[in-house]
């Protein structure tokens, strides 16, 4: 061995993962059928930029290289070593790496025993981990690619927990014309993580948007400020997530969990980092093609262009159902589309062409320069039978892909987007148009789904999430938190708390009827006959107070003045802390029908009033606020000092309880009043661990 001095630095950089001087495989292989094969084939096609070392204990020649028994045998310490053995030999093989000083380390094989010890020992030597059960990992612009199968190059980032996933968002997007800038498998994340391969790729060149796979958010928030980097620096992120299961709701011991889902959380996530998270794989790839075109899909007013009119229809229906706009066109406009086409078409949007596409292909040319030029629409959608001309007749097939060509300058020229939803999405015309940067889909369905996901990207700018000054654990017990919600601004009705018959005689004598008797320790009082409303006068209150003792025994009971006021609407306001994502607040239909409902808004905390305005905007029982029918309308000031209030308590409560509810939040045109208090603290065997006078509500007539 020629070099047998440490080449490792200590250095924390990834470099060595996206560009290092020289790779070694260790378990390289002949035969096609194993990995070692692959991972040897791969990174033998750039050794025209580094050098390249294959180990197998059989020291056979593999793809007319010839190989070294172990990585002592070689004749330079590698930078890079991709693991690729059985489960008991990735121990050795990786100490006998870090004694040559190896910087980084690929670790393929999964299973390994003790695996965090080896990740210790690896990240204690001063290199880095991939890893281990890595499927690999793949860069564009160096030539390095180490794992199973064939990347096409192109401008699309695909950084995923689960290989196979990835190695799918791959494989659709080559299909759809893109290709991959960098790819990562990043394994069991024992050393480097998801949020790590996010932030480097934000002064990545080659890359111009992210595919984000994600089936944990641990490091939850770290991993949506790297979104943030990549946003800032013109790259969007586009989320696929593992974990929409109701199964933690259906646990929940308050209403604020059961009502927001893992997914409602990453959601909430993605709108404040700038990012959009997509249902499959399918579709990010169909929305990476619109923001990856040469004009990205922007705005939400899109002209439908076809040549049938039930085609146009059904694409203008699927627009509208999506939330984009199909704008009139102007008189002028509608003019001059008119001039270009026969008298039978219809020059409105959407437009027809009426057979004006057979009689000359250029007519799609013609007329989506005039709309794209117009400034009326943010984009053209072109839907029908564009693209299949050349399939069905073979002397149209020129003259087709001549109108593609032509098609595919207008987006540039005029600045807005073109789509295409072709009946011949595998043919040459449309790989013309794909190849000149114009995403073409084989439904309308498709094409306006990505269409419009792409414009709710454009839409979303991102926050910077301010980080509360701590304000320590809110206090444990009902009063207390009662008490500090009041001092926040959160009015509540009058109430005393109740030990004894002495207790209610005092209780009585001071507050106004009709009354609420609540067994205040307790988180659902209604289940348990815990609460009784409408009580009216000193005997029915002691009666319900004996009757409500005998049967739960001794405790901190309440009487509480009931809110009887008239148009008042019920909401319910909660905030929790995830302990990946951070602190949350949510606002939705609430009352004892919440959880039927499930008309809930959710964002990161703390929220701004403007934020907290457009939070109740969002929900469906909006209108209710607003003079629903002719009532008058909520104070929604108050409404929304209560959110902003509530979001502030829990982003500046680190290390109090996980979650804070208040339902019902009664909202009248007279202002808010909070008649329910639910505090939990950090999580017990069962999910929640509740304070022990936790729970005072005033269940609403």
């Amino acid at each position: 061995m020629r070099d047998s001095a440490r080449v490792g630095t200590g250095s924390h950089s990834l470099a060595v993962f996206s560009d290092p001087a020289s790779v070694a495989v260790v378990g390289a292989s002949a035969n096609p059928a194993k990995w070692g094969y692959w991972l040897a084939r791969g990174v033998l096609a750039g050794r025209d930029r580094r050098s390249v070392h294959l180990v197998t204990r059989r020291a056979e020649e593999i793809l007319g290289t010839a190989t070294a028994p172990s990585l002592t045998d070689l004749p330079e310490v590698p930078e890079l070593v991709a693991v690729c053995v059985p489960a008991a030999q990735v121990g050795p093989v990786v100490d006998e790496a870090l004694a040559l000083g190896v910087r980084g380390v690929l670790g393929i094989t999964a299973g390994v025993p003790d695996a965090p010890a080896l990740a210790a020992r690896i990240t204690a030597g001063g290199a880095r981990l991939i890893g281990p059960s890595s499927l690999g990992l793949y860069d564009a612009r160096t030539s390095l690619h180490i794992a199973w199968g064939d990347f096409r190059a192109g401008g699309l980032a695909v950084i995923s927990q689960s290989g196979q996933v990835g190695t799918e968002i791959a494989l659709l997007a080559r299909r759809s014309g893109l290709g991959v800038s960098r790819f990562v498998s990043v394994g069991s994340q024992l050393d480097v993580t998801t949020a790590d391969l996010l932030e480097d790729l934000a002064d990545h060149p080659l890359t111009r948007a992210v595919a984000l796979y994600v089936e944990g958010f641990e490091d939850g928030r770290r991993i949506f400020d790297a979104v943030r980097l990549l946003k800032r620096a013109g790259k969007p992120v586009l989320v696929l997530a593992a974990g929409a299961s109701e199964a933690g709701a259906r646990a929940a011991r308050s209403h604020t969990s059961a009502l927001t889902s893992p997914m409602e959380l990453v959601d909430a996530a993605c709108r404040a980092a700038g990012a959009l998270r997509v249902p499959t794989a399918g579709a990010l790839v169909d929305v990476a093609a619109c923001l990856m075109a040469r004009v990205p899909a922007r705005g939400r007013r899109v002209a439908v262009l076809s040549d049938s009119g039930g085609q146009g229809a059904l694409a203008a229906d699927a627009a509208h159902h999506r939330g984009l706009t199909v704008p009139r066109l102007s008189p002028q406009l509608s003019a001059e589309v008119a001039g270009l086409l026969p008298a039978a078409a219809a020059a409105d949007n959407p437009v027809d062409l009426a057979g004006a596409g057979e009689a000359d292909l250029m007519s799609y040319h013609d007329v989506t320069r005039a709309l794209l030029r117009s400034a009326e629409v943010d984009s053209v959608l072109m839907s029908g039978y564009f693209g299949r001309y050349g399939l069905d007749s073979a002397p149209l097939a020129a003259p087709e892909q001549r109108a593609a060509d032509a098609l595919a300058e207008l987006p540039p020229r005029h600045g807005r987007a073109l789509v295409v939803h072709s009946m011949g999405s595998d043919s040459d015309t449309a790989a013309v148009l794909r190849g000149a940067g114009v995403p073409v889909f084989p439904t309308v369905e498709t094409a306006v789904d990505a269409l419009a996901r792409a414009a709710e990207l454009g839409a979303r700018p991102g926050r910077r999430i301010p980080r509360a000054a701590p304000g320590g654990s809110l206090p444990e017990g009902y009063w207390d938190t009662r008490a500090a919600l009041v001092r926040a601004g959160i009015a509540f009705p009058d109430a005393r708390r109740i030990h004894d018959r002495h207790d209610l005689s005092a209780a009585l004598a001071e507050l106004r009827g009709p009354y609420v008797l609540k067994a205040s320790w307790l988180e659902h009082k209604t289940e348990a006959g815990g609460v009784r409303i409408g009580l009216t006068g000193a005997d029915e209150v002691a009666a319900a107070f004996t009757a409500m003792h005998r049967r739960l025994g001794d405790g901190a009971y309440t009487l509480e003045e009931q809110d009887v006021r008239p148009h008042v609407v019920e909401l319910i306001l909660g905030a929790r802390t995830d302990a990946g994502l951070g602190p949350m607040v949510m606002v939705g239909a609430g009352g004892t029908e919440a959880e039927l409902h499930r008309d809930t808004v959710t964002e990161c905390a703390p929220v701004s009033p403007r934020q907290a305005r457009a939070m109740i905007r969002r929900l469906r029982c909006a209108p209710l606020l607003t003079g629903w029918r002719g009532a008058p309308r909520a104070d929604l000031g108050s409404l929304v000092r209560a959110v902003v209030t509530v979001s502030q308590l829990i982003a500046g409560c680190q290390d109090g309880p996980a979650e804070l509810e208040i339902n019902p939040l009664r909202v009248g045109p007279d202002g808010a009043l909070a008649v329910d208090a639910l505090l939990l603290s950090s999580p017990g065997p069962s999910g929640h661990q509740a304070h022990p006078s936790g729970h005072q509500a005033q269940e609403a007539p």
